[in-house]
């Protein structure tokens, strides 16, 4: 999906500011996708509520990964291409709470996020990164 890709980079530079979806001007991960889904996607599904920054960490709830799971196309985890709105779990045994894009498969894959402290940058999907994924998805069409 290289318009996914195209929109995601887009967003390079933009500052990371919680609960924001603007380019050029604040984005967290989940701003950044909702940004995307608008500019390819179309009009969000939901209005995305007001969320904290520990995202349902104190009642154990997969707040994100349930939305990920009702608005977007679940994929294999083995089964990567560009385009694929991936989901991390930070830390082991915590819940999912972070979101890119993948940007490159194959011998260097990458991918595009909002990033605490650095705003929305495209990194390598390292193996630091890599063992972190738990969930893979696709947009649907637009």
């Amino acid at each position: 999906m290289s318009a996914v890709v195209d929109e995601a980079r887009r967003w390079l530079g933009t500052p990371y500011l919680h609960q924001a979806s603007r380019r050029g001007v604040g984005a967290d991960c989940l701003g950044l996708i909702c940004g995307v889904w608008q500019a390819v996607v179309g009009a969000l599904p939901q209005e995305v509520p007001a969320y904290t920054r520990d995202w349902g960490e104190p009642e154990g709830l997969e707040v994100l990964w349930q939305a990920a799971r009702r608005h977007l196309v679940e994929k294999p985890l083995g089964e990567a291409a560009a385009g694929d709105v991936i989901l991390f779990r930070m830390r082991e045994r915590a819940i999912a709470k972070h979101l890119g894009i993948q940007s490159a498969v194959g011998r260097q894959p990458r991918f595009i996020h909002a990033y605490e402290r650095h705003g929305v940058v495209e990194s390598p999907l390292s193996a630091p990164w890599a063992r972190r994924v738990v969930g893979r998805f696709r947009f649907p069409p637009g």
